[in-house]
């Protein structure tokens, strides 16, 4: 029993997944925390741009210059 504590604690296959779970929760992370930085810039960025695009008219070429 002895000898089984002592080669599970010696085994370290376990570590590098944790490792990759650990990092990757950090990349997750920074990506909801940019995404949310610049949420509220593109919504208003957005909305200025349907604003300007709902008052304008769309001409045919056929009658530019009349």
């Amino acid at each position: 029993m002895i000898k089984f504590f002592k080669n599970f604690s010696k085994d370290e296959d376990g570590a590098v997944t944790v490792d990759w779970v650990v990092l990757t929760a950090a990349v997750v992370g920074l990506g909801v925390a940019g995404v949310a930085s610049v949420n509220n810039g593109i919504t208003g960025l957005a909305s200025a741009i349907g604003s300007e695009m709902s008052g304008t008219t769309v001409t045919d070429l056929g009658t530019l210059g009349q």
